[in-house]
């Protein structure tokens, strides 16, 4: 999943292809409901919500800065799927996200770490994501399986995830030593982890045609269970399946492909002697589409698709939904002309106040094995100055854009220039009206807050009755600052909060 026009390139569908599909979902439904001879089609779904779950998949690294005060992660239904970790290079087991950002660079920059443990808090479903359409997966890049499964359990054990999402797709499919090694290495894994009394739940995500899984996607399928790893389930990408016959609608081809796909997971788990699930292989199966444009320029999944594959999902029990992605659940703005091209923000169709997350979440309310999210009895830290990760949040201080703050244990950030308005977590406002984005707890590994320092004597100290000109550089506390414009009596500091009227900005090295 991922912007990459080509992404299933070759992947086509002719008119015969589907007519040869319909036709055997029509015989199997039709000889099921006389003798039960696929089970997976005939199985009475249980009550959704039961343990039925939703998460859509997030791209963590698209917001940073003045850009978290408008995130969509915490918005919606559900959870989230936090997407991608990938390897650090072709030959470089250092996991990272997106390749560009390791770990610690996604807990600055993205505030990733504190904005997950508010998703924890919250009891909303949460997984990590490895591989995706681009950059290298982990199982490619590590050379053993003991570095593998430390490279894995690196990433859950960082964010306190208890379910993990393969991605496989492009050349990682037909990767055979990685394939050996990813599944060794979630084998092992799992183990280890059942030992503690920490389930792993492993989810592997996977293209689809039409007709259902590709012999390559099978084959992933058969490597984890061989291994011995206990399969959650396998997540169906239902988009971008190229057809050639643009009559037939996405849910319709969604629909087909997920038949489909539970009839090949049913034959899997019965050739092996598994037991099902009380709901058959729908309990062992999950969607997710690309919303709105896909990448292939005539296939766009509508919000009528959406519907339509959600009442598919509630009649036969599917297990899990999820969409990519939840940065793109939103109407395109008008500056944006070229809806037919995939956007990595926005949908490319008209949503009119609704949202794919609404409506595929709809009574989605369990979590990952039915798993009862923890009480949060975590402690209010108290707000610090000598302590806090940022500021404490003060009404005699001026606020720009994207400024961090703390109040009252809480980090916030903030959405327009403001002063001497409501406290952030003011009760009485609501969310769109404070000026404030609540970003997450403070958390009691965070480093205190402390501006950068130079040498004594760098430059001039401040004098209160000088007259600075734009260029001019001074020290004020330790730190250093330059001019903007013309000022008199304006202290520097005003700066680190105040990037748009204080005449003042820092100076981070001589």
């Amino acid at each position: 999943m991922a912007p990459a026009r080509s992404r299933f390139a070759g992947r086509r569908l002719s008119f015969g292809r589907l007519a040869l599909t319909v036709l055997a979902a029509l015989a199997v439904v039709g000889v099921g409901a006389a003798a039960a001879v696929v089970p997976v089609l005939t199985t009475p779904a249980t009550a959704p919500g039961s343990d039925r779950w939703f998460a859509g998949y997030y791209d963590v690294t698209l917001d940073s800065g003045e850009q978290l005060a408008r995130s969509t992660m915490a918005d919606g239904p559900g959870g989230i799927v936090l997407a991608f970790v990938v390897a650090a290079g072709d030959a470089d087991c250092t996991p990272t996200w997106g390749k560009a950002y390791t770990l610690d660079d996604a807990a600055s920059r993205f505030q990733l770490d504190r904005r997950v443990e508010r998703l924890r808090r919250e009891g909303r479903p949460l997984a990590v994501s490895f591989g995706g359409a681009i950059n290298t997966e982990l199982a490619s890049a590590c050379s053993t399986v003991d570095a593998l499964a430390r490279a894995y359990g690196l990433v859950l054990d960082r964010y306190g995830i208890d379910v993990i999402d393969l991605d496989i797709e492009g050349d990682a499919l037909r990767d055979t030593a990685a394939t050996a090694r990813r599944a060794a290495a979630v084998a092992q894994l799992q183990r280890e982890r059942a030992a503690d009394g920490r389930p792993l739940d492993v989810w592997l995500t996977l293209p689809v045609a039409p007709n259902g899984l590709t012999d390559d996607g099978l084959a992933q399928v058969s490597s984890l269970m061989d291994a011995g790893v206990s399969i959650a389930g396998v997540n169906a990408m239902t988009m971008n399946f190229n057809a050639d016959d643009r009559s037939v609608s996405m849910a319709d081809l969604s629909i087909g492909a997920l038949r489909a796909t539970a009839a090949q997971l049913e034959t899997a788990w019965n050739e092996r002697k598994l037991p099902l699930p009380a709901g058959g292989a729908w309990s062992l199966l999950g969607a997710t589409p690309m919303i709105g444009q896909n990448d292939v320029e005539h296939e766009v999944f509508s919000l009528d698709d959406a519907h339509a594959l959600a009442a598919f999902a509630d009649e036969v029990g599917l297990e899990r939904m999820s969409l990519w992605s939840v940065n793109r659940d939103r109407t395109c703005g008008t500056n944006y002309p070229h809806p037919r091209t995939v956007s990595v923000s926005c949908s490319g169709v008209e949503q009119a106040g609704e949202t794919f997350s609404d409506v595929l979440g709809a009574g989605r309310d369990g979590t990952p094995s039915g798993r009862i999210a923890p009480e949060d009895d975590s402690p209010v830290i108290a707000d610090d100055p000598e302590t806090s990760p940022f500021p404490v949040w003060s009404s005699q201080s001026f606020y720009s854009a994207g400024v961090f703050v703390v109040w009252h244990g809480s980090v916030y950030v903030s959405k327009w220039w403001n002063e001497d308005g409501a406290v952030p977590d003011d009760p009485t406002l609501d969310a769109a009206a404070s000026a404030w984005t609540y970003v997450g707890p403070v958390l009691p590994g965070d480093k205190p807050y402390a501006l950068p320092q130079l040498p004594a004597g760098t430059y001039p100290e401040w004098v209160a009755g000088d007259l600075y000109n734009q260029g001019d550089r001074v020290m004020y506390n330790g730190s250093g600052y330059e001019a903007k414009w013309w000022s008199r009596g304006q202290r520097p500091d005003r700066s680190v909060t105040d990037r748009d009227y204080s005449p003042w900005k820092l100076v981070t090295e001589p």
